[in-house]
């Protein structure tokens, strides 16, 4: 059996369109979309009552009006917060965004998603992978379902949850350790997602041999970038899509 058919795009963007509205939010989706791209990169995480939550942080400091521990608050007190103002004054009032009403606005637009199962230090993530994994397996396609996270015993739940032709999994590195293909292997890998400075060209080539796919991430500058695209990578996560697309349409016209 086969991995699911997924048909990756150049370009994905970095907790939806990041750069311009705020992360992780059904806007910053909305945004993404308008501006051309097909797929984002979200985090989803548990609050402390258990619901499953589209943010990246472990606290709530940077991204809304208010401080404290994402693990100490419940639903409704989440769903208090203002978690636009913080990026500019036309996002005031966003809330914070369910899974649930996040799965329901992919399908709406169509969009795949690279979903990163987000374990901060101190969270269980068997319990996140169990809430969580279920409901998305259940709402999307798996044409159009990346779930990738840096934690080994999260991955290594979701694949014993779906097998790899039902659920593409994505492996998270910041440098690429010596023991990469062993933790591909273990959890039958689709993708493996290096943080794209980092990456060695002999790694890249070893990498496509074995037959993964390769989504860098994040890639904001795509002169610094180009090189790379000659590595075999698959796609570059990255906050801003309209102007890494303008670079690239550019590229062609001149090439």
């Amino acid at each position: 059996m086969t991995h699911p058919a997924i048909c990756l795009p150049t370009l994905i963007a970095h907790r939806g369109y990041s750069a311009a509205a705020p992360e992780n939010t059904l806007t910053a989706v909305r945004a993404a979309h308008q501006a051309g791209a097909t797929w984002v990169e979200l985090d989803v995480q548990l609050l402390g009552d258990g619901t499953p939550v589209i943010w990246h942080d472990s606290d709530i400091n940077r991204c809304s009006d208010q401080r404290g521990e994402l693990a100490s608050l419940t639903w409704q007190q989440a769903q208090q917060l203002d978690v636009g103002s913080w990026f500019g004054d036309a996002f005031a009032g966003e809330r914070m965004a369910s899974l649930e009403a996040m799965l329901a606005l992919l399908n709406e637009l169509n969009m795949g998603v690279n979903l990163e199962i987000k374990v901060n230090k101190g969270r269980d993530p068997i319990a996140l992978v169990e809430t969580v994994l279920p409901v998305v397996l259940a709402a999307l396609p798996a044409e159009r379902l990346i779930v990738s996270s840096f934690d080994a015993q999260a991955l290594a739940r979701c694949r014993l949850i779906a097998p790899k032709e039902a659920l593409a999994l994505g492996v998270l590195f910041g440098s690429i350790p010596p023991t990469w293909r062993s933790q591909c292997e273990a959890v039958e890998a689709f993708s493996i997602h290096p943080h794209w400075p980092r990456l060695k060209h002999t790694q890249a080539a070893a990498m496509r041999r074995d037959g993964y796919e390769i989504l860098c991430y994040t890639a904001n500058d795509p002169g610094a970038f180009e090189s790379r695209w000659n590595w075999g990578i698959a796609s570059a996560i990255t906050d801003e899509p309209e102007a890494f697309q303008r670079y690239l349409n550019n590229r062609r016209q001149h090439g």
